[in-house]
């Protein structure tokens, strides 16, 4: 064999051996199997983390805001103050204080004790309209409220009896008076034409509070006052008006 047929068998070789290791590489490659950078775990590992952070940071506040009791989308803590001052607001003291201004209004007459003697100060005046009238006026002296109830019994000189009530001016509610607030009641003392009879001058009154709260002497003019059996009183007013009309 001549030297140039030997060569030319030995680059065949050669070139054989190397397209074999050409396929191999390619096979490799195909089958997942080729050259891994080593770096590129790490690096994909670094990439997804931000990605995967943001995610998680916003299923909590989703959380959150679905626990906010007034219903509100919030974000984060801030949702979740929102929600809190929204409780807070409903429960607010204000109501607090509006029932603190009603218990402070004037307390109801119910809740009232009767004027007494002991805690009022009576005046009988004689007044000149209407004609034959006295007008009694009761102030309240002491720190409570009190009621005036029913009508005054009056009883003048040394009267066996006391005089009946003009039925009509019966009040719609019980007069109730204040610390320093006053109520009244008239006394039609003898008729106004003179068609009255049993007349007499009684320089002395008694009036009995009703429910027995005790008994006032106030003072008449120095000269009496002339009754006669058409007496009859009234029952006890908030006005001066009220108390004369009868």
């Amino acid at each position: 064999m001549s030297t140039r047929t030997h060569r030319t068998r030995r680059t065949r070789v050669f070139v054989a051996a190397a397209l074999t290791a050409a396929a191999l590489t390619l096979t490799a490659c195909s089958n997942g199997e080729g050259v891994h950078d080593e770096g590129a775990p790490a690096g994909s590992a670094s990439a997804s983390a931000p990605t995967s952070s943001p995610g998680t940071s916003g299923g909590s506040s989703t959380g959150a805001g679905q626990t906010d009791p007034a219903g509100w989308a919030s974000e984060g803590s801030t949702g979740g103050t929102a929600g809190s001052s929204g409780t807070t607001g409903s429960t607010g003291s204000s109501g607090s204080t509006g029932s603190s201004d009603a218990t402070r209004s004037k307390e109801p007459a119910s809740a009232s004790a009767p004027c007494s003697s002991a805690s009022t100060r009576m005046t009988a005046t004689e007044v000149s309209r209407p004609l034959n009238h006295l007008l009694l006026t009761v102030t309240n002296t002491g720190s409570k409220n009190c009621n005036l109830i029913g009508h005054p019994a009056v009883r003048f000189g040394g009267a066996q009896s006391v005089p009946p009530a003009f039925e009509d001016s019966k009040p719609q509610a019980v007069v109730t008076l204040a610390p320093g607030e006053s109520g009244y009641a008239g006394v039609l003392l003898s008729a106004a034409d003179g068609s009255g009879s049993n007349g007499y001058t009684a320089k002395s009154l008694e009036v009995f509070f009703n429910d027995g709260a005790g008994t006032a002497r106030p003072s008449l003019p120095a000269k009496g006052v002339y009754v006669d059996d058409s007496i009859g009183v009234s029952y006890w007013q908030s006005t001066m008006a009220d108390a004369l009309a009868w």
